[in-house]
């Protein structure tokens, strides 16, 4: 049977109002609960009278963090309507497909983003606008973010229909085949994750969290805020990362932050910052990290400040929580995730979907009431990414490879997926070798992470000249340029008379790494 939800924000609105729910680093505006309701209400209100948004429509933002994503995201809860955002680092061709894919009725956009709007209507048929004026204003017509909800009552109520499997998110993941897919995230996903990080980290109702991940990306959410406001506690949301500010706040008594997560590049740019040695971080309660493996030599730049970084591992199709290693084995054993948390299960299985013997490397496969019910309008998906166990368990094929010690503490030890991380983000080869493909002079190409001391890794294209072509390196990473988010043009362009083959005619990425990883 499915389970009724209820209303977060009425709810801690009703038994805590004046307690502080978010904080704007930007702009310095605070929300109460019973403001952050009633504000949350008023949009809700809005999209359902002006934009005629019901249950089940999709409604896009494109914006950077500020506390209005959240206001925006609970405005789309309330009306079950799904939340679509957008990473605002995409080239316009990106965002399009998207948006014509999930069939967005309207967006939230930042002022600063206003020329991409004009685009987004006339080839992905957005119909609607809402502009936030953040950094300036647009003079584009749109409707003003703040005088839609002046001008809208607070009278939204949760439809009855509303339950844990009423979907509240599509999040967009590069795909290996060259296209993104929508993973469905639906509000008992949300709520099991609150449950499942609060555990190891210790939120609660006094927790203040400092976030700086970005918010169209489901750590930028679901690490910590949505599960900080499931608790009743604070958040202060800054609008970018930067070193000097993180640890400026981090140590602040007046903020009293208690809580981190961030990906490697964050906790290394912090701690090659000039102040990192003399900041003040003893307030901090708890520290994680996801996104990429971190280097054990970073796990102990930190703990020589006597900082414990408990290292985890999730995907936007769980939620994301799966491990977050706790805090005798973050030092006991700085390579492994740990075990998996309360509310979900994990195991290592080989080809015959048959699990293996510790120290045996296998695909992790996870199961539980964090995993996403599908993708959206992608059926081969949904055929090739579950598998149902002979005691009708559902299990999510992860692609990445892993194995597990004695204890029963996991590792992951490699990707089966070509998929890179520069910077905490995930690159797909398949994708820029799309665009590589159709740069004029380019007969055939490759693309492999390597390592990269700023980004943990970066890509290298491995590219065939065709017959008499004068195609150079500049020329390739300005298409890419042109086409791409700035994280997944490659960093280096080499030239080869072929690439490796294996008898089916696929790319032996494998030999390629090992002929150029050394080299960079």
């Amino acid at each position: 049977m499915s389970i009724l939800v209820s209303d977060w924000l009425v709810f801690h609105a009703d038994r805590t109002p004046e307690k502080i729910a978010l904080i704007d680093q930007h702009s310095g505006k605070q929300l109460t609960y019973a403001e952050f309701n009633e504000r949350a209400t008023r949009l809700a209100t809005y999209l359902r009278d002006e934009w005629s948004i019901t249950q089940g429509d999709r409604v896009a933002i494109l914006a950077k963090n500020s506390v209005h994503y959240f206001e925006f995201e609970f405005a789309c809860f309330k009306l079950g309507a799904i939340m679509l955002p957008l990473n605002w680092r995409l080239a316009e061709p990106e965002l399009v497909y998207i948006v014509s894919d999930a069939e967005a009725k309207g967006i939230v956009y930042d002022a600063e983003f206003a020329d991409r709007i004009p685009t987004l209507r006339q080839q992905a048929g957005i119909q609607y606008q809402l502009r936030l004026d953040i950094e300036g204003t647009a003079d584009d017509g749109a409707q003003n973010y703040e005088e839609a909800i002046k001008s809208s009552p607070p009278l939204v109520t949760m439809p009855e229909t509303i339950n844990h499997d009423t979907v509240c998110t599509i999040m967009y993941t590069a795909g290996t085949t060259g296209r993104p897919k929508g993973a469905l995230i639906t509000q008992g996903m949300t709520f099991w994750n609150a449950a499942n990080i609060s555990i190891p980290t210790g939120l609660n109702k006094d927790s203040v969290f400092y976030c700086v991940l970005p918010t169209f990306h489901t750590a930028g959410l679901n690490l910590y805020v949505n599960p900080i406001i499931h608790h009743g506690g604070t958040s202060i949301i800054a609008r970018n990362f930067d070193a000097g500010t993180a640890l400026e706040t981090l140590s602040s008594s007046e903020l009293g932050v208690t809580h981190f997560f961030g990906v490697p590049a964050i906790y290394l740019f912090m701690s090659q910052h000039e102040n990192f040695a003399d900041t003040d971080l003893s307030n901090i309660q708890s520290w994680g990290c996801g996104g990429a493996p971190m280097p054990v030599a970073l796990l102990e730049t930190y703990r020589k400040r006597g900082i414990i970084v408990q290292t985890g591992f999730g995907m936007t199709e769980t939620s994301p929580t799966v491990f977050l290693a706790d805090k005798r084995r973050a030092i006991e054993k700085p390579a492994s995730v740990g075990k998996p948390l309360l509310h979900t299960r994990v195991k290592i299985v080989d080809e015959n979907f048959q699990e293996v013997p510790p120290n045996t490397v296998g695909e992790v496969v996870i199961a539980g009431p964090n995993i996403t019910p599908g993708y959206w309008k992608r059926p081969d998906a949904n055929e090739s990414s579950f598998t149902i166990d002979e005691n009708g368990i559902r299990w999510l094929h992860s692609g990445d490879a892993g194995m597990t010690d004695e204890e029963g503490c996991i590792y992951i030890v490699d990707r089966y997926k070509d998929m890179y991380i520069s910077g905490g983000e995930n690159v797909y080869p398949a994708e820029v070798e799309q665009v590589i493909f159709h740069v004029e002079g380019v007969a055939d190409v490759a693309v492999i992470g390597v390592p990269d001391e700023r980004w943990g890794e970066s890509g290298l294209a491995v590219v065939v000249k065709a017959k008499n072509s004068q195609v150079t390196e500049e020329t390739i990473i300005e298409s890419c340029r042109k086409n791409l988010a700035k994280y997944k043009v490659p960093k280096r362009v080499v030239f080869v008379d072929e690439l490796p083959r294996n008898a089916a005619g696929k790319v032996l990425k494998r030999v390629l790494r090992e002929q150029f990883v050394q080299q960079h």
